[in-house]
């Protein structure tokens, strides 16, 4: 069941539960493959369970020109926060990013999501958050993007960084839909939410320990 929460006055649901602990980094490997892509900014999808970390830890990377949290695939007539937290469609939880290939390589954007996004080991679910909705997915929107992307996972899956096998899945791109406003820079309009300083938080110092080049102080809303 999910929790009611009030802000500024309104009633409104929160996306994610509660959960006991934050789950721990892992220092991820460089790419072998690096991405080439010039020519101006790049987008990419991932989800990694609930939209608001994977929103925070990409909007704190340095060359991430934007964030915006939504739902990939499905359809926009149930691209609406109740039916997909309810698990009555397709989508997944995601978030689009914009960014600038000269500063940040597609290969480092991925390292950095299996390093201190999310637990790629986990099926249907992130930490406390279960359902489809919460699946973890690689969306890549170029042909360099799906080549990198399947080239990392395999190199994961070679350096067997976790006691579990690898259930992110590559999915082919479909329409993204923004999700509702109050979902957008949640991490920085409600720093102290419980949600976010148990769960969001800890994703967002572990990018700064883990990857301090990659690391801007600064929150680039979506």
């Amino acid at each position: 069941m999910r929790t009611p929460f009030l802000l500024l006055g309104a009633a409104w649901l929160a996306a994610c539960q509660i959960p006991a602990s934050a789950e721990e980094a892992v220092r991820t490997p460089p790419a072998k493959i690096q991405a080439r892509e010039s020519g101006g900014t790049r987008t990419a999808i991932f989800a990694g369970g609930c939209f608001w970390g994977v929103e925070a830890v990409f909007s704190h990377v340095d060359g991430v020109t934007s964030a915006v949290s939504g739902y990939h695939g499905g359809t926009s007539a149930d691209a609406d926060y109740k039916k997909v937290s309810a698990g009555l469609t397709d989508h997944a939880e995601a978030v689009r990013i914009t960014y600038d290939p000269a500063k940040v390589r597609y290969d480092e954007l991925l390292r950095i999501f299996f390093a201190v996004v999310a637990d790629p080991t986990q099926l249907n679910r992130q930490g406390p958050d279960t359902g489809r909705h919460y699946r973890s997915a690689i969306v890549p929107t170029t042909d360099v993007q799906a080549k990198v992307a399947r080239a990392y996972i395999a190199q994961l899956e070679q350096a067997a960084l976790w006691d579990r096998p690898i259930v992110t899945r590559i999915e082919a791109e479909k329409r993204f839909y923004p999700a509702e406003t109050y979902h957008q820079d949640f991490a920085q309009k409600n720093p102290r939410h419980p949600y976010i300083l148990r769960w969001d938080a800890p994703k967002v110092r572990a990018l700064q320990a883990l990857f301090p080049d990659d690391y801007r102080a600064s929150f680039r809303r979506g």
